[in-house]
């Protein structure tokens, strides 16, 4: 037989192991773009696109040799060495798909858990690092090197780098730990623990960045926020609610204090940013008796946790101007302390006032303020309680609500 003749068998199955290896690439090509549904097959279209090509030439080689070791006689040496090629250039096509569908797959993942830039790239990379590696350990077994001692050493030196970097890797952890448990997110209010508090803007490979109300960023490490805890103003909604404790004097009607607080709260939603309607307003007589005073708590939502120092600022304001004009006075304590040693005496800022009578205090108490420049004289008539257990006890003294 000839040496041409001996070479068209070989070219000819080249060929048509070429032709094959295409056709069944268009086909399943196809196949992929039209029965399509979701976007794992699609990145897995994009990923053997091209190595798709490199498969059906290696597929047309592996006929040709098959056909010249039939044919030609060609040497097994030869044959073998030929395979060997094959199998390393299929071994690193594979890897290269695997570690391109892998990085996209990481990077998707990475979009839809909002990770930051830093964690994202690292985690891409580590991925496509490690498919490398498995890669590069299956094509040294398969052309006959003994991969052991190099896994052998390889957790050797694992471990020593593990043991130098600990540190870095318990924040690298925790940080991972974090993006899968998800306490945080990025753009949440959060407190944590006495590291401090404010908007997340960033959660890294080693440290979680937050920005405080006071426009400084605090920089906590993963670890230290893996071992807080944390309050998240931000989950499960950015909606709170938020509580304002309004104190009267007891001569006050509570229905009417109620309505009134209920009116203010009702006119200021839409007036105010962050003051919501839904749900509405509402006042409680909540805690109710206090030691001088009626105390109410107005009840109202903002949307998230910073509007809260807007609307306090605006309903303090308005409940104020309100209690103003319908002649609504919030109380004030007034202490004073009497003393057992003559005859009774008006305090001197009473007496300078002239508007007090201080003869129901009892006869044969000498009565004295703690501070007289600083107490102003109650209102004539106001109600007053004993402190004390009894006429000969010292200390006590009257409280004027």
């Amino acid at each position: 037989m000839s040496v041409s003749w001996q070479l068209f068998w070989p070219a000819l199955g080249l060929l048509v192991g070429t032709v094959a290896g295409l056709a069944v690439r268009a086909v399943a090509l196809a196949g992929v773009r039209r029965w399509t549904r979701g976007p794992a097959l699609t990145m897995l279209g994009a990923a053997i696109r091209i190595p798709s090509l490199v498969w059906s030439l290696v597929f047309g080689l592996y006929v040709a040799i098959e056909t010249a070791l039939d044919v030609s006689h060609l040497s097994p040496r030869l044959h073998g060495q030929l395979r060997l090629v094959l199998e390393a250039a299929v071994i690193l096509s594979v890897t290269v798909v695997l570690a391109s569908l892998v990085g996209t797959l990481m990077r998707r993942a990475s979009e839809r858990q909002a990770l930051g830039g830093a964690l994202s790239g690292l985690a891409q990379t580590a991925s496509r690092t490690m498919v490398f590696g498995v890669g590069l350990l299956v094509l040294l077994d398969a052309v006959g090197v003994q991969i052991t001692p190099i896994l052998t050493a390889l957790g050797v030196g694992g471990l020593a780098v593990a043991l130098a970097l600990q540190d870095t890797l318990a924040n690298l952890f925790a940080g991972i730990h974090v993006l899968a448990d998800k306490p945080i997110r990025v753009g949440d209010y959060v407190k944590l623990g006495d590291s401090g508090e404010g908007f997340v803007i960033d959660i890294g490979w080693r440290s979680t960045r937050v920005r405080s109300l006071s426009n400084t960023v605090l920089i906590v490490p993963n670890q230290t926020v893996g071992r807080a805890s944390i309050t998240n103003y931000s989950l499960p909604e950015p909606r709170m609610a938020l509580s304002l404790k309004i104190s009267v004097e007891t001569s006050v009607d509570p229905d009417r204090i109620e309505a009134l607080l209920l009116e203010e709260a009702t006119q200021t939603v839409g007036h105010v940013p962050g003051l919501l309607g839904d749900p509405m307003p509402e006042v409680r007589f909540i805690p109710g008796f206090g030691e001088y005073s009626l105390d109410f708590t107005l009840g109202c939502h903002v949307a998230t946790f910073v509007d809260q120092y807007l609307v306090q600022h605006e309903l303090r304001k308005r409940i104020i101007r309100r209690f103003r004009a319908e002649g609504i006075r919030m109380p004030v304590p007034v202490r004073a302390v009497h003393l057992l040693d003559g005859a009774p005496s008006v305090p001197q800022a009473w007496a300078r006032s002239g508007s007090v009578d201080a003869g129901p205090l009892g006869a044969g108490v000498r009565h004295d303020v703690e501070d007289a420049s600083t107490v102003s004289a109650p209102a004539p008539g106001a109600a007053y309680r004993h402190d004390s257990d009894g006429p000969h006890a010292g200390g006590g003294g009257r409280q004027f609500q």
